[in-house]
């Protein structure tokens, strides 16, 4: 069975933009996009992840929300 790709957000409301998802991935597969207010959320390149989720548990909302 494939993993599936990490959703890191869903809304610009879940993601507060610290790039602990970036800095942790082992293939750089996160690159930070800044969007039209300036703001820089987290990208996935679907040809490099390789579905570890290592940046799922690194959330700190996501890590917030198991409690």
């Amino acid at each position: 069975m494939e993993r599936e790709i990490p959703v890191l957000y869903k809304r610009k409301e879940e993601c507060c933009g610290c790039t602990a998802c970036y800095a942790i991935c082992p293939k750089e597969a996160i690159s930070m996009v800044e969007d039209e207010e300036g703001f820089e959320y987290p990208q996935i390149n679907e040809n490099k992840c390789v579905c570890c989720y290592q940046c799922i548990k690194v959330c700190p909302i996501k890590a917030a929300r198991e409690q």
